[in-house]
């Protein structure tokens, strides 16, 4: 999943943008309103978390812009601004959560867990911290995935990349796609590294298994499905 952070304080964008990485998501960093809206119109995001006070113009305004744009992806406001008209305000502008300074970061990354639960409802009537398909099965929580009762151990990246298969099963995914929503914006698009990493999940979900999960789509990627 990939997220924008429209942070002015380079500290504290490095600091999400480290935490965040290490949970998964693929992150890019804004450092003003019109920096954000620039991403937005080059790239697809699943989340973007705005703090309020930018060097060119308000959190609330750069809200209202992208929402106008046409982004109605989840938005997870940042301040130091906690009283509730500031809070009406943000929420009025676009924003889906609130989160006050000073924060931290579980508390965040539980925010962020709750908003993409929203925006992407789960499969076949998943519990809301589990992904399941077929017999394999995906703990958000615990970051584990089993399959037919089996621990799989997995690397930060090859979570992402399967969490991103198992929240869009049987859609076929192009790689362009997947680098959008599993890597960030420097992505080399020439890159074989997809292709790396698909090989390295099928070896771990697929290889030990009679029946196989992941399949390549010829022209256009690969698919989560039971029987291509």
């Amino acid at each position: 999943m990939r997220i924008l952070v429209v942070e002015d304080q380079v500290k504290m964008a490095n600091f999400l943008k480290k935490g965040l990485n290490e949970v998964g998501y693929a992150v890019d960093i804004a450092e003003c309103g019109a920096a954000a809206e620039s991403y937005m119109a080059q790239g697809e995001y699943d989340l973007v978390i705005l703090d309020v006070m930018l060097p060119d113009q308000s959190g609330i305004d750069t809200a209202r812009h992208i929402r106008t744009d046409g982004y109605d992806g989840p938005i997870l406001m940042l301040t130091a601004l906690a009283t509730t008209k500031d809070k009406v305000h943000g929420l009025d502008a676009g924003a889906d959560d609130y989160l006050t300074k000073p924060y931290s970061f579980d508390e965040l990354h539980a925010r962020v867990r709750a908003l993409l639960r929203r925006k992407t409802p789960l499969p076949n009537g998943a519990k809301s911290n589990t992904l399941k398909y077929s017999e394999l099965e995906l703990d958000l929580i615990q970051r584990r995935a089993r399959r037919d009762g089996q621990e799989i151990s997995l690397t930060t990246k090859e979570f992402a990349l399967l969490e991103y298969f198992m929240r869009n099963p049987e859609r076929p995914l192009g790689r362009v796609s997947i680098a959008e929503h599993v890597w960030d914006i420097h992505f080399d698009s020439e890159s074989n590294v997809i292709d790396v990493y698909i090989n390295l999940l099928r070896k771990k979900i697929d290889a030990p298994f009679s029946k196989k999960l992941i399949h390549t789509v010829v022209g256009t990627g690969y698919v989560l499905k039971e029987n291509l």
